[in-house]
């Protein structure tokens, strides 16, 4: 059996968050309101739309605003403690990734102070078939999830990574019962985005669309989504980072983009791409964003070789077809070439272009990480990579000779 999962409710357009809210007390009769967010957003104002429109509802709330980029379980257990004496029945996270994460932590622990994170965080080759059964969320309090960046697609995922700040290990948690159940996503937030985010967080997005339309788990519902949103990032990323809030439909159609690419992988799931760069940005804080752009090209060589010395576990399909599936997104976002081979090879360049048009940088190098300590921590970063929940639904089965020969390739060459 396959499957396609969303949050009850997405909505979307620019300022519909007041319209979205009303539902909190018109149809869910909701009577505390719990907000999560980061102090950068928090100091500048931007919780007020949403603080505003509760008050104006009379839903008394209190705010959490100490997430940090990736997130901690420390961080969480400060927040999950003001949490818990508030008693809320609905929780709202704004911001990107590292807010929705650590709200979506937080919703869990104040559900069911019971789990064991170890059990949580098990790894498994597919969501459907987890040794370990998640438990039931949303009998204390719902979620509502507002990004403010078009890259993370958290918004529509069943996904949360923490770190343990005590031991460094990166849990991540995944399960459909970690889907937020309302999704707001409203270009009102993300017009003040700064370029570096806008380019990061577009090329994430990118990368979400691209790796789940060649994972093992694609299907025709994910296939639509994928295309859609490369379609969408092609044409507005550009203006997005050069012209920022003064081109709000750019905005608002990355945005767009951001979310569909977000549905797509939380069906379809990723691939190496993001095993890599997870690692890249643990051990050499990189942002997620510039990490996977760093990566994509390598892995998609990789990828799209005819005969792979293994094949993906468990695909949906006979024979490696990575390559074929990688030109028809770039025939769908408009390369042309007279064969495949010509397809591709221009579709690889089309994303090296738009990479530079958004001020990314060609290698790992370019970003002042020193050459000893990437190379004191490569095989670590390998083995770290291979074992990512990621690697099991990539349509070439990597060896870590491989994965080692990919990150090497993105420090030096580019």
């Amino acid at each position: 059996m396959l499957w396609f999962r969303t949050p009850e409710k997405v909505y979307f357009k620019k300022g519909c968050l007041p319209v979205a809210l009303d539902e909190l007390k018109n149809y869910y009769n909701k009577k505390k309101a719990f907000l999560v967010t980061d102090t950068f957003l928090y100091q500048n104002g931007h919780t007020k739309p949403i603080t505003d429109k509760l008050d104006e509802m009379g839903i008394p709330y209190e705010c959490f605003f100490e997430v940090t980029p990736d997130p901690t379980l420390q961080c969480a257990q400060r927040g999950l403690a003001q949490l818990k004496a508030f008693g809320p029945d609905v929780i709202i996270a704004l911001g990107g990734g590292s807010a929705m994460d650590c709200a979506k932590i937080m919703w869990l622990m104040y559900e069911h102070p019971e789990c064991n994170f170890e059990d949580l965080a098990m790894d498994f080759m597919d969501i459907r078939k987890r040794v370990y059964v998640f438990p039931k969320m949303g009998e204390k309090a719902m979620m509502v999830s507002i990004p403010t960046s078009s890259g993370t697609g958290s918004e529509v995922t069943p996904f949360a990574i923490i770190t343990d700040a005590t031991t460094g290990t990166k849990w991540p948690i995944a399960d459909y019962e970690l889907l937020p159940n309302m999704a707001i996503i409203d270009a009102d937030f993300m017009m003040s985005q700064p370029k570096g985010l806008t380019s990061a967080s577009g090329i994430d997005a990118l990368t979400h669309a691209l790796e789940a339309y060649v994972s093992i788990m694609a299907t025709d519902f994910t296939d639509g989504l994928a295309l859609k949103a490369s379609k969408i990032i092609f044409d507005y990323l550009p203006t997005a980072y050069e012209k920022g809030a003064a081109d709000p439909i750019a905005r608002e159609k990355m945005g767009n983009a951001s979310t569909l690419a977000g549905m797509a992988f939380a069906n379809a799931f990723l691939g190496i791409c993001h095993s890599m760069a997870h690692k890249l940005g643990a051990y050499h804080h990189l942002p997620h964003g510039i990490a996977n752009a760093l990566l994509i090209e390598h892995v998609m060589r990789y990828n799209a070789d005819p005969a792979p010395v293994k094949m993906g576990t468990f695909s949906q399909y006979p024979y490696p077809h990575a390559k074929e599936r990688y030109c028809e997104v770039a025939r769908f976002v408009g390369i042309t070439g007279k064969n495949d081979d010509e397809v591709f090879e221009n579709f690889i360049k089309a994303i090296a272009d738009l990479k530079e048009r958004v001020g990314i940088k060609r290698t790992i190098k370019d970003y002042g990480i020193d050459e000893k300590a990437f190379l004191d921590t490569l095989d670590e970063m390998v083995e770290n990579a291979f074992n990512d929940q990621c690697t099991g639904a990539n349509p070439r089965y990597p060896l870590m000779s491989e994965m080692k020969e990919m990150y090497l390739k993105a420090y030096y060459e580019g």
